[in-house]
């Protein structure tokens, strides 16, 4: 057996390739999807990497995403790991079905202190009723960035209601 592939790319890489795309149409339905995501848009978050099993974003940091001492708000930093973890599950369900969180952790490794921050969420393993997702998020300081925080997330399948 080649092993070369698991030992050259990424966890992330590596985990996207054995996905199970179950809607070929996922990119337009999450476009769709996102229209209606106010809180993601009244905090200015913007989802700009949509692939099977992965999806990637960042935000601009303003006042309103600070705690009292300047620091970006711990709330915003595990909303923006939800939302790209969320999505990144969204991407490998059927038509019709939806996803919830049913569990979130995140670890904060350092504060937030930078203007901006960058999110990207995958797929470990995804299944018929649960997806198991991670998520990390990154402040950018001067074109460089630093993780600040790490996730793990259940996402729940939600089958559509079948009308009786």
């Amino acid at each position: 057996m080649d092993l070369s592939f698991f030992c050259n790319n990424t966890k992330t890489e590596v985990a996207n390739r054995m996905q199970k795309v179950r809607n070929s149409e996922y990119r337009t339905r999450i476009e769709k999807y996102l229209e209606r995501q106010y809180f993601m848009k009244h905090i200015g978050f913007v989802l700009d990497t949509i692939e099977p099993g992965l999806t990637e974003g960042s935000l601009k940091i303003s006042n309103e995403h600070k705690q009292q001492k300047g620091l970006v708000h711990g709330g915003v930093i595990a909303t923006v790991a939800d939302i790209v973890a969320g999505f990144a599950a969204y991407t490998l369900v059927p038509e019709d079905y939806n996803v919830v969180t049913g569990e979130i952790k995140i670890s904060y490794l350092r504060p937030g202190t930078c203007d901006e921050i960058f999110a990207k969420g995958w797929v470990l393993k995804s299944g018929s009723k649960l997806n198991f997702c991670e998520a990390e998020v990154w402040q950018i300081c001067n074109n460089e960035k630093m993780l600040i925080a790490k996730a793990s997330t259940t996402m729940v399948t939600i089958p559509p209601v079948s009308e009786s």
